[in-house]
């Protein structure tokens, strides 16, 4: 209702909660699923980052975050304007390194908006 989504407590290093209860999903799957989610894409302005939610097949909710272009280069132009010296990003192998020419155009999209 209110696109809150709980993890599992999994400790990590300290941290209450990581990545470890959830897990890394590719981008040209997120852009083939996120038209057939539950919510279609949400937005939130706290994180500036894209997400949906969809339910598997036994019917468990679950909430799927990531970056996109925008999102992207919003944060890219953070960096820029507070002059820090660089950005960094979890996995750009995650891409779609594909032919196809949705996925190409979507690729080049997110190198781009690393420059801001």
């Amino acid at each position: 209702q209110d696109h809150v989504c709980s993890l599992p407590k999994v400790p990590f290093r300290g941290a209450p909660c990581s990545d470890a209860a959830g897990s890394q999903v590719p981008y040209a799957t997120i852009m083939k699923q996120v038209n057939s989610s539950l919510s279609g894409l949400l937005w939130d302005e706290v994180q500036k980052a894209p997400f949906f939610e969809y339910k598997d097949s036994v019917g468990q909710l679950h909430q799927v975050w990531f970056d996109d272009p925008h999102s992207i280069s919003l944060k890219a132009a953070y960096v820029k304007s507070r002059g820090l010296r660089g950005i960094g990003m979890w996995n750009g192998n995650s891409l779609d390194y594909s032919r196809e020419a949705v996925a190409e155009q979507q690729t080049q999209a997110m190198w781009q908006a690393l420059t801001p």
